[in-house]
């Protein structure tokens, strides 16, 4: 297609006065609402299972039959799992700040040294940003269909003291859609004990399993449980697991679950009595009796799937139609999570995102999927359909197609 074509169609789209958002992931009314029984879902019954009265003060590791729950999502023994507040990115900001001014599990504080995080790329905005606050250096690591590029981490690990930790998110990773394969999984279970001088320089695991049980077709993806694979490579006391209940329930008013050794989970709970008498256990009280079973929690997910599917379908019937065979982009094709994640021509990403945006579509900021915002390739583009209509989403990817192909054009 001419320049002029492309400039011709495009106009067209700007004269719509479109207004359109899809810059986070987010859940539409129509999901969060498949939860509104929440709301009175105890009957003014307020009493656990243990006799503690939930509306009281105490019980800092959470409720047990929300710490089940929590079970359910992290793949961790119960007794292993914290419930706490509605956010999981709380619960990571908890451990990355504790871990820097004093240490974790037996390890010294990492105020005052050196010290990187290591972050498979494309990844996740807010984990770079509360990195980047607490003063860790991030070091970009390639992310692979299959996980990290574990060869690259495994050197760092080993040759580099500074390296302290590393993000990930193995499943329905955000933004690439990717789940670790069994042998990642296993592979960064064991870079703690990668180390000879593992207990002077600790290495720790942040594994966000923010997308759980958050598929979308009928093919379920398995992801092999960290747990297992760390009781086998010594390393529980380096591996902390997160996820939240805020993309299955209300986004706003969810429990958000930390998984981990017992020795970490007892460190944290003393630094939190500094801070609070315990979480809304009353709100842990409604989601366990919500979801009193695994098979509840899968019956509810299929639901909040026949609204997210059709949403990634268009999206991907759009880049097809506007993009398919030009030679210009590609993109992830996901069977769970909340992202699509488009590559186009290095150079072009934040031209596309800025035509876009003169077009009356937001999308994420060009570089948002790496730390420090800076994307070397200045290619991805993270995309999120989730919270648009099916008509929104397809109108956003006619822009999207257009914008690709005029900023191409302009190199």
């Amino acid at each position: 297609m001419s320049r002029s074509e492309l400039e011709r169609q495009f106009n067209e789209i700007k004269s719509r006065n479109i207004s359109l958002n899809l810059t986070r992931g987010k859940p539409s009314s129509a999901q969060v609402a498949l939860s509104d029984a929440l709301d009175g879902i105890l009957l003014g019954d307020f009493i656990c299972r243990d006799g503690v009265d939930s509306r009281n003060y105490g019980g800092m590791r959470g409720i047990p039959e929300c710490r089940e729950l929590g079970s359910y999502l992290t793949d961790y023994p119960a007794d292993l799992v914290m419930a706490g507040g509605n956010s999981s990115l709380q619960l990571m900001y908890l451990v990355l700040s504790n871990l820097v001014e004093h240490g974790l599990a037996g390890a010294t504080p990492l105020a005052g040294k050196d010290a990187k995080a290591l972050c498979p790329v494309p990844g996740y905005d807010r984990h770079f940003a509360a990195t980047e606050y607490l003063g860790l250096d991030m070091v970009n690591v390639e992310l692979n269909d299959d996980g990290p590029n574990m060869d690259q981490v495994e050197e760092l690990v080993r040759n580099d003291p500074t390296v302290a930790c590393i993000w990930c998110v193995p499943k329905h990773s955000n933004p690439t859609g990717c789940t670790y394969s069994d042998e990642v999984v296993a592979r960064i279970a064991a870079l703690p004990q990668l180390r000879g001088d593992a207990d002077a320089h600790p290495f720790y695991v942040f594994w966000d399993n923010a997308y759980a049980v958050h598929d979308f077709t009928d093919d379920i993806v398995e992801l092999a449980p960290i747990y297992t694979r760390a009781i086998e490579a010594n390393s529980l006391d380096r591996i902390l697991v997160y996820a939240s209940t805020s993309k299955i329930t209300h986004a706003g008013a969810g429990v958000a679950f930390l998984a981990s050794s017992e020795n970490v989970l007892a460190d944290l709970e003393e630094r939190l009595g500094y801070m609070i008498i315990g979480f809304d256990k009353v709100n842990q009280l409604r989601h366990a009796r919500m979801f009193p079973s695994r098979e509840s929690l899968q019956l509810h997910m299929h639901k909040h799937a026949q609204i997210v599917r059709p949403l990634f379908e268009t999206a991907e019937a759009g880049l097809q139609t506007g993009l398919g065979n030009a030679g210009l982009a590609t993109w992830s094709r996901p069977s769970g999570g909340y992202f699509v994640s488009l590559d186009v021509k290095p150079g072009t990403a934040k031209e596309v995102v800025r035509l876009a945006a003169s077009a009356g579509l937001q999308l994420t900021a060009a570089g948002a999927t790496y730390p420090y915002g800076n994307d070397p390739m200045d290619a991805n583009i993270r995309i999120a359909p989730t919270f648009a209509t099916a008509k929104e989403v397809a109108t956003a990817m006619e822009i999207v197609g257009l914008s690709v192909q005029l900023a191409a054009s302009l190199t």
